[in-house]
């Protein structure tokens, strides 16, 4: 995080000052598309050293591939899942090969280093690190730019807190955290029980698939005061990054994200407003905002 940490400090700053021209040519702009879904790609592709002409291509592919894990997908849905984690699978093959041919000072060239270390047959290893490497980069664009965008929806719909925050910017990691618990990007985790077994009084058969409600659990009034409020000021506790062996491996770079973008906002864009509602893409578990019209006052 320390290694990308000036890098998305530079993003933010050269999508928020094409947000702001948007603004002033226009009076309007849609947050979204210009900076939350410009700034998880950025970061990812950035610290992974994708060539940028790409973004559009791997994020398309990224927006398709998360419908296998919603809930109940339709089959039309499944068949865009399948052709993009088919596209993603060939692309990521194909970068270890790039790298393997061309080693560099990138992750996926150290981490061939590392397997070749470790593992005798070259293509056990190369397998290794494309899985890898699929793995960080699913973990990174998806939930990272509805997030965002549902940060800076919220915190514009209590505009009370938001001035607070200006004044109070320490609390900025606060904010982010409750935003995650109130209304975290993902609802849904799917689970297969690898044996017969019982919890809290359900029995679950071996191989039975079990949905695991994020948002629910994120709005117990067991574990949260008042939790339909949104409160920035709360030590918001959640499970919007799973927890244990599950847990996100984003997480990090998802705060480091949501922290730096938040940050400037409230030193550089304070009279921001949301000009209606924002738009959502048909979706259960995997939340997307895919339109979030913003005015300057």
């Amino acid at each position: 995080m320390a290694d990308i940490k000036e890098a998305i400090e530079e993003s933010v700053d050269r999508l928020l000052d094409r947000f702001a021209e948007k603004l002033r040519a226009d009076g309007e702009a849609d947050f979204s598309a210009l900076v939350s879904e410009e700034l998880p790609m950025n970061a990812i592709g950035g610290w992974l050293q994708l060539p940028s002409a790409d973004y559009p291509y791997l994020r398309a592919l990224a927006h398709d591939q998360v419908f296998t894990q919603e809930l109940l997908p339709s089959t039309s849905q499944l068949a865009l899942s399948d052709a993009a984690t088919g596209q993603l699978q060939a692309y990521f093959r194909e970068l270890v090969q790039e790298r393997r041919r061309e080693p560099g000072n990138d992750p996926v060239s150290g981490w061939l280093r590392t397997w070749d270390g470790l593992e005798s047959d070259r293509e056990a290893a190369d397998e290794a690190v494309y899985l890898l490497a699929l793995l960080v980069f699913l973990a990174a664009p998806e939930t990272t730019s509805t997030m965002l965008s549902t940060m800076v929806w919220l915190l514009l719909e209590h505009p009370r807190q938001f001035g607070w925050l200006r004044a109070h910017p320490d609390h900025v990691p606060d904010a982010v955290e409750e935003v995650l618990r109130y209304d975290s990007p993902n609802h849904i985790i799917s689970r297969v029980a690898p044996e017969n077994t019982a919890f809290a009084g359900v029995r679950i058969e071996k191989d039975e698939m079990v949905h695991l409600m994020i948002g629910a659990a994120n709005h117990d009034p067991q574990h949260h005061l008042d939790p339909g409020v949104f409160d920035i000021r709360r030590k918001a506790a959640h499970l919007s990054f799973s927890s244990g062996i599950h847990y996100c491996l984003g997480a990090p770079l998802a705060r480091l994200e949501a922290t730096t973008l938040l940050t400037a906002l409230l030193g550089r864009l304070p009279g921001l407003r949301v000009s209606g509602l924002p738009t959502w893409a048909p979706r259960v578990g995997f939340r997307r905002i895919t339109e979030l019209r913003v005015v300057q006052s």
